[in-house]
């Protein structure tokens, strides 16, 4: 038999939550995992038709979810929101490359970007994967540092690629905070390396 509730509260980072059922009574707990489709992530007020079973400690939890037809699809992203962000890092990547070129900033600097850019990508592909399966999620501050520290383009476009840590507006606001810091400190390095090429000319 198959019921029908809200899901009112929901926890991304962990993947789980509780869905309110609509003839009342107590919360259903709910798991990534129960949902048949994984196309689309939850999210709150999510209308849901889902099974009933118990679990070993005799608690209700839901299984085989699925989205209710008359649920709203959530709404995309506008275009200039998608946009907006690559465009910055293809303009920020033909900087770095033209500052290589020149000598105002040392190959070492555009090898850290490089490294912490592949590995800032690899790390937010294993956390969509570990969110999809349950699996132990990969601490926020530890993609925040590696943003800071130079890995913001690749962890940007992984953010674009698997559609991932891209609702959460507290993490979007770190990240975009790390990426201003990671810039600032650039442009100095950038200004000293500018200063040292003028000044043995």
């Amino acid at each position: 038999m198959r019921y029908q509730g809200k899901l009112t509260q929901w926890n991304d980072d962990k993947g789980f939550g509780f869905i309110t059922p609509n003839d009342g009574g107590e919360r259903i707990f709910v798991h990534i995992k129960a949902f048949q489709s994984r196309q689309r992530r939850p999210a709150g007020d999510a209308l849901l038709t889902y099974e009933l079973q118990r679990g070993t400690d005799g608690r209700a939890r839901a299984e085989n979810v699925t989205f209710a037809e008359a649920t709203k699809p959530t709404a995309a992203a506008p275009r200039g929101d998608n946009l907006l962000p690559m465009g910055l890092l293809g303009l920020f990547v033909v900087a770095l490359g033209v500052a290589g070129l020149r000598g105002t900033l040392p190959l070492a600097v555009l090898g850290v970007y490089a490294a912490a850019s592949l590995v800032a990508f690899l790390m937010y592909l294993w956390d969509k994967i570990s969110a999809e399966n349950g699996r132990r999620r990969t601490p926020e501050n530890t993609l925040h540092l590696f943003a800071l520290i130079g890995g913001w383009p690749g962890a940007l476009i992984a953010q674009r690629r698997y559609r991932h840590k891209t609702r959460k507006a507290s993490f979007r606001r770190v990240f975009w905070m790390t990426v201003a810091l990671n810039c600032a400190a650039l442009g100095l390095i950038a200004r000293a390396g500018l200063r040292t090429v003028i000044g043995g000319a």
